[in-house]
């Protein structure tokens, strides 16, 4: 499939701004399922950017505006190909014990995604759920698909419900949430249950133009959860959606949650506050 994605976020402040800095991980990575056939990042008014790679391995820009202005605009443009992802047969056969021994022999290589995060704490309900969807002797898929169906059918879709300051303690008890909501959960029970796992944030395209099912999601990104397993293969997984991603996912930035994978995060120096509206169109061209 190809799809042309426009992702734009305007910030309007209520008094002209002297200076505004800007993170963007908006540049995607090409990978088996999906080449980048062209990717265009502006910002306005334009001013001096740079780019790095940061510690989670994304692209990352860097803008910064010092003269007055009003308001300011993140444009992404991209056009991408997606293909099915290939499933790893033979790692996703063993067992989650044989899986956790494995990995082990990489410890100091993910670690990142082992251990707690700001967002994700381990231990806590996490674990009663770990003992029940991946215990030792269970297969790798099947564990993998029962879990991620097991977080679709107890928590509640409900936009709004959360913020991204909304501890996870409160979204166990509430069992309500949005698809970063339910990434964190799954990242909590994974890694809690030895298993590295880390959180991603993209694009799905929630409407198909005739066939196949509506994937339910955010109206700018969307986010799920991507496990290691045995041989280095990320496999990834929509907990919001209860299925295996797919040629609809693109992903685009990768971390530990989301505070490590946000697409922009920023400062300005004003007198005011400042109102910002996200768009996200993606459209389906082949």
């Amino acid at each position: 499939m190809r799809f042309e994605i426009l992702h734009t976020t305007d910030y309007r402040y209520d008094a002209p701004a002297s200076e505004a800095y800007v993170e963007a991980r908006l540049t995607p990575p090409s990978r088996p399922s999906q080449r980048i056939a062209a990717h265009d990042l502006t910002f306005h008014p334009a001013g001096p950017s740079s780019t790095y790679v940061d510690y989670f391995g994304n692209p990352t820009s860097f803008y910064s505006m010092v003269k007055r202005h009003d308001h300011l605009r993140v444009s992404s443009r991209l056009l991408v190909d997606t293909s099915p992802p290939r499933l790893p047969e033979g790692a996703l056969d063993l067992t989650i014990g044989e899986a956790r021994q494995i990995l082990s022999s990489v410890g100091t290589d993910i670690f990142d995604y082992l251990r707690a995060s700001p967002a994700v704490p381990t231990g806590g309900d996490a674990t009663a759920w770990g003992r029940r969807w991946l215990r030792s002797d269970a297969k790798l898929y099947a564990a993998l698909q029962a879990l991620n169906g097991a977080i679709h059918r107890e928590f509640r879709y409900e936009p709004g419900s959360t913020e991204n300051s909304t501890p996870l303690a409160v979204i166990w008890k509430a069992r309500a949430g949005v698809c970063q909501d339910f990434a964190h959960l799954m990242l909590s029970v994974l890694r809690t249950s030895g298993l590295p796992a880390r959180y991603v944030c993209g694009y799905i395209e929630t409407d198909p133009p005739k066939e196949g099912r509506r994937l339910t999601g955010a109206v700018a990104t969307h986010a799920w959860v991507e496990v290691l397993v045995p041989g280095m293969d990320w496999i990834a997984l929509d907990p919001t959606n209860d299925q295996w991603c797919g040629e609809r996912h693109v992903a685009v930035s990768f971390g530990r949650d989301f505070a490590d994978a946000t697409p922009l995060r920023g400062t300005f120096k004003g007198c005011g506050g400042q109102d910002m509206n996200v768009k996200v169109r993606m459209k389906r061209t082949a």
